[in-house]
């Protein structure tokens, strides 16, 4: 065993947590190399590679859902902005949809999105514009009925402007709760990803009218230094 010249061993040196540091490369800018360091380093990153989810968002609706039971078994989901699919991942297991042992309910996962994924064991995944006329009426003929959840993790495209970005997302927000308001079952629950900006104003008033529950939350897996939060709205009025 190694030790110092005071005769202390040095074993421990493996215990500390080591960050990688990126080093810059010709062709990426600053801000992508702090990224990628970011995310090397990140332990939600690491824990999703680990447990087969395809992002670090899976434990955002994990956490979420821990908190207010919205993913039960024999649920029926609807995930808008379902790409890469790492809430439908969840969603699968907690509605019991490939049918664990135990007598539980089996539900119904349902993810749409602008551009294709890949197949996830248990969901239904299509592509389809939320905004598009009738989507409604295609979301419940897929689902066979109305949905117990809307969850969505929609983000704008980002125009590198603060403002905009967040007036953008809680546009893309309203659009969700609107759709949510048509296929939504009596006591059903809205969850979505809001940025902290001060324009959320009118979005938590339209939810207060139609919801009994609405909570604003930031979950731990959700980057401190990010302004995004969720609202989760329970109790549909119908």
């Amino acid at each position: 065993m190694a030790k110092t010249p005071t005769g202390k061993n040095t074993s421990g040196r493996g215990q500390r947590d080591l960050k990688v540091k990126v080093k810059s490369a010709r062709g990426r800018t600053t801000s992508s190399t702090r990224w990628l360091q970011r995310q090397l380093n990140d332990p939600y990153v690491k824990r999703a590679q680990s447990e087969g989810y395809r992002g670090r968002a899976a434990f955002k609706i994990m956490e979420l859902d821990d908190k207010y039971r919205f993913l039960v078994p024999g649920a029926r989901i609807v995930d808008l902005g379902a790409a890469p699919g790492g809430w439908c991942q969840v969603a699968v297991k907690r509605c019991n949809v490939l049918g664990e042992k135990g007598g539980k309910s089996v539900g119904s996962i349902l993810g749409i999105d602008l551009q294709e994924m890949e197949p996830i064991a248990g969901c239904e995944l299509h592509v389809l514009d939320f905004m598009a006329d009738d989507a409604d009426i295609q979301v419940k003929e897929w689902l066979g009925g109305t949905a117990d959840v809307v969850m969505s993790d929609m983000a704008a495209s980002s125009s590198g402007h603060k403002q905009t970005d967040h007036l953008r997302i809680i546009a893309l927000c309203e659009a969700a709760a609107y759709f949510a308001f048509d296929v939504l079952e009596e006591g059903g629950t809205f969850v979505a990803k809001v940025l902290a900006g001060g324009a959320e104003g009118d979005l938590q008033k339209l939810l207060k009218q139609r919801f009994n529950k609405v909570a604003n939350i930031k979950p731990p897996s959700s980057r401190s230094d990010s302004s995004e939060k969720f609202v989760v709205a329970t109790g549909f009025r119908g």
